[in-house]
């Protein structure tokens, strides 16, 4: 049994030793530059872990890992072209270090490269690792859509919003843990069980993003706090925000929503400030917790003993107590 923090280092050995030998350079640079940057690696963790309740070669099964972790990287690098974002990890990102079409087409051959790594596997597991691995694909860019078109609503629920990013995120946590099952032979119930696991430790891991773009610390963060807010993000967060505000709460919440000019740092505060009286962040850790219980609840239906169940049971735990 490896530990999380083993993996880890596998799996940023096997980013740190990817062979870019195709042509033109230009091409792959931002690739490679995507996946050196950082980032907490928990896909392929989570892929490496699950596997690992079943067998003891979880390197054996670096490759699908790897290809998750580069499809995770292909989706922020085009959400960061969307959303004209400067900074990620603490560096420039891709359309801002080259330009808008370097980002397009790398990230395009980046999603590529993921599915190529994830098929290089045993032919007799490729139809269910493809089949949930492709699923996935399409559920994240509905759930980006989603996101999208919340932008311009403000009639958001918060079912809807948990719906989006069920997609967008909690899935590929996921599919993460089932393919890690697939790959180790697991029965279609132990998979099944996997999947929600992961699902729901994905609600609970975006809701504590939501939380952090509010509370964290901008320098563990990497990104300056408050983004959510400056961009009037529907999150989980500002929407109960406003089904809880008293009349004058949301009047004031309405006009920094609607102003058009603003200081941002005078906007992070202010929506700050109403966020701790009407009680949110409370509110958003409690609706984390409950996630992250019901997560624990389907790893306990997996059949295997609890001691190997040690592992992923603590890097979940981990992962709730997060600074960035």
């Amino acid at each position: 049994m490896y530990t999380s923090e083993e993996l880890l280092k596998k799996v940023n050995e096997a980013l740190d030793n990817l062979v870019y030998d195709r042509q033109p350079a230009s091409l792959y640079d931002p690739i490679r530059y995507v996946l050196s940057i950082g980032g907490k690696r928990v896909r392929p963790v989570l892929t490496l872990l699950s596997y690992n309740l079943y067998k003891d070669d979880p390197l054996s099964i670096m490759s699908q890992a790897i290809g998750l972790e580069t499809y995770h990287n292909f989706t922020l690098l085009h959400d960061d072209l969307m959303d004209n974002a400067d900074m990620r990890r603490g560096h420039e990102t891709v359309h801002k270090k080259w330009d808008a079409n370097r980002a397009i087409l790398s990230g395009d051959t980046m999603l590529l490269q993921a599915f190529e790594r994830v098929e290089e596997c045993d032919p007799t597991k490729l139809p269910d690792v493809f089949k949930v691995f492709i699923q996935t694909t399409l559920e994240i860019g509905e759930g980006q859509q989603l996101d999208v078109e919340f932008e311009t609503r403000n009639d958001v629920t918060e079912d809807e919003y948990i719906e989006m990013i069920r997609l967008k995120t909690s899935v590929l946590l996921a599919c993460a843990c089932k393919v890690g099952a697939i790959m180790a032979g697991a029965s279609a119930d132990d998979t099944d069980n996997l999947y929600k696991f992961g699902e729901k430790l994905g609600l609970a891991f975006q809701l504590q993003d939501d939380l952090l773009d509010v509370y964290g610390d901008p320098a563990v963060f990497g990104k300056n706090i408050g983004g959510d807010i400056t961009s009037n993000k529907k999150t989980y967060m500002l929407i109960n925000a406003f089904n809880r505000a008293t009349p004058a709460q949301r009047e004031e919440l309405t006009k920094w929503v609607e102003a058009k000019e603003f200081d941002r740092n005078e906007k992070v505060a202010a929506v700050t400030n109403l966020y701790n009286e009407i009680g949110i962040r409370k509110l958003c850790e409690q609706k984390m917790e409950q996630y992250y219980q019901e997560s624990l609840v389907y790893l306990a239906k997996v059949n295997v003993s609890e001691e190997r169940k040690a592992e992923l049971k603590a890097y979940a735990a981990d992962m709730m107590k997060r600074q960035s």
